[in-house]
């Protein structure tokens, strides 16, 4: 790739490495400057401009992250794969679970080629739906093939970033008292280990608590045939293999696995099989609802993983955990959360009369009319549903129980505008009003906008970022603004006092500076289908 400051004259089909503001003029790096952008520039009175150009053999940047992000992800669902924007994409988990992290994979994808960059999480880290796992990023605005083939085929042989889900499982606790221990203590073990159990999609289905014995632990052992998992708490902390909790469990029939981890705290910890089933005598510390050594291995049990001698000793490395700022205390959130996907719900407006098309002389709801044998709305409920917003809402009016059956079977939320007829302004309202309390931004798409796909929404996504002035997406194609538009939670309260037929568009001038464009690569966002000529002209390419 080449790289350097050159006259603007020239410089057609080049990228712009560095940003231009001069007047109204305002490039952003990243610009492919097409032969209007050059002219923009002279009659602008810029001269010289510092741009990148490709060479043979180079992989362009979001062509290239994809492709490794790609490769590194596992193909079962438990990972999703966000857009390319400026050279970046973004892994993120599907499910609660671990993040399953290749760190030798990733090691050797970094020594490649300092063009390629790739960070994740922690190996066997927990993880939430949403939660990022992983950031590819190209430096410069090209890679070359050489590096990034061999950076797929290290992270494909072991398909490096994964996530094991937490599977429900059926929990035993078995708990010893000594005399004169008060019922209290055992009922606030209990309550800990619900509310770790809880989230992780588990539950505690038998429950015995016996004198702190050896024959009355075996016995509950014994009795406790139909669980999954076993776990003992008992009165006092276990010493020595010869101690209640492990002699217990021989004799009931199980095995020892290993006796102490080196996580502090949570160094008491016993983990041991009874029938291929594993069974945890839990550290004192498992009554605290701070992190430690016990929370460890209840991960890797509830996502189907081993926990013997050599993966608790694997544990050490990071397993000091007295005064991490990842074992936050009870009622403080952890001084570092993992990026998440951000939450975009969709609002799609399917409530107008359609009125420009009946003013050409076609008395027809155009949302209902076929398109390659179903509804025009449905192309952009389909599309919204498919990509990565997280809600999807479906703002009705006009005959709103023939939009309702038009989407039967796709999961949307419905909100009914009863002031349509007041324009597109009440119907965004609506739409507004019932996006869930925690989205971080809105798509407004148009319900006669076939041509708009999930792909193009994802990119769209993916350039959301408020932290660095991205906090209004708009997709482009040439020169030309279309839509759907993507607007950050702050700028709704704004959008509330919005009137008449006119949409949110007024905002963009006042807040240029946060305004990102993003091509689309096609015209879809400037196809909108207002009169009887733009529908038969649509149908007619649309044609196969």
């Amino acid at each position: 790739m080449q790289f350097g400051r050159f006259p603007v004259a020239g410089a057609t089909g080049a990228i712009l490495a560095h940003g231009v503001r001069q007047g109204d003029l305002s490039f952003r790096k990243g610009r492919i400057l097409s032969a209007d952008d050059i002219q923009a520039l002279k009659d602008a009175g810029v001269t010289d401009i510092t741009i990148a150009w490709t060479e043979p053999g180079d992989v362009p940047e979001d062509k290239a992250a994809a492709r490794i992000a790609a490769a590194a992800s596992a193909k079962d669902g438990a990972v999703r794969i966000g857009a390319a924007f400026t050279g970046r994409v973004n892994l993120y988990a599907e499910t609660t679970g671990l993040a399953l992290i290749d760190a030798a994979a990733i090691q050797a994808a970094n020594a490649q080629d300092e063009a390629i960059t790739l960070a994740t999480l922690q190996p066997f880290a927990k993880v939430t739906a949403g939660q990022m796992l992983a950031t590819i990023k190209i430096i410069p605005f090209a890679a070359h093939e050489t590096g990034v083939a061999a950076v797929e085929t290290i992270l494909a042989a072991s398909a490096a970033i994964r996530v094991a889900p937490f599977l429900p499982r059926k929990v035993a606790l078995i708990s010893t008292r000594l005399p004169g221990m008060k019922p209290a203590l055992l009922d606030k073990n209990r309550a800990a280990l619900d509310a770790r159990l809880k989230p992780l999609g588990s539950a505690i289905g038998f429950e015995r608590r016996v004198p702190h014995d050896i024959g009355a632990v075996a016995d509950a052992i014994g009795a406790a045939a139909g669980a999954d998992l076993i776990l003992l708490f008992g009165a006092s902390a276990i010493a020595d293999r010869r101690d209640v909790l492990p002699a217990a469990l021989e004799r009931a029939g199980g095995r020892i696995a290993v006796l102490g981890m080196p996580v502090d705290p949570g160094n008491l910890l016993m983990s041991g099989t009874l029938d291929g089933r594993p069974v945890i005598g839990l550290p004192g510390c498992a009554r605290s609802p701070r992190l430690n050594g016990f929370d460890f291995v209840l991960w890797r049990v509830l996502a189907g993983l081993p926990v013997g001698r050599a993966e608790i000793g694997a544990m050490g490395v990071g397993g000091l955990l007295a005064d991490s700022p990842i074992r936050p205390h009870p009622r403080e959130a952890p001084l570092v959360t993992a990026p998440r996907l951000p939450r975009i719900g969709a609002i799609v407006l399917a409530a107008g009369h359609s009125s420009r098309m009946r003013a050409s002389g076609e008395n027809i709801n155009k949302l209902l009319q076929p398109l390659a044998g179903k509804p025009m709305i449905r192309y952009a409920v389909e599309a919204a549903l498919m990509s990565a917003a997280s809600d999807v809402i479906v703002v009705v009016g006009n005959e709103q129980q023939r939009i309702r059956s038009a989407l039967d079977g796709l999961p949307v939320i419905f909100s009914e505008n009863q002031d349509y007829s007041n324009g597109l302004s009440t119907s965004l309202i609506c739409g507004l009003n019932a996006l869930p309390a925690d989205c971080d931004g809105a798509l407004i798409l148009l319900g006669d906008m076939p041509a708009v796909n999930a792909g193009l929404l994802d990119r769209l996504i993916a350039a959301f970022d408020p932290g660095e002035d991205r906090a209004i997406i708009v997709p482009v194609h040439g020169d030309k603004r279309g839509n759907p538009v993507l607007w950050a939670r702050r700028f709704f309260d704004e959008m509330r006092t919005l009137t008449g037929d006119a949409g949110a568009r007024a905002l963009l001038a006042p807040y240029a500076g946060l305004v990102c464009e993003v091509e689309a690569g096609s015209d879809a966002p400037l196809t909108d289908i207002d009169t009887g000529e733009a529908l038969s002209a649509f149908r007619e390419r649309s044609q196969p």
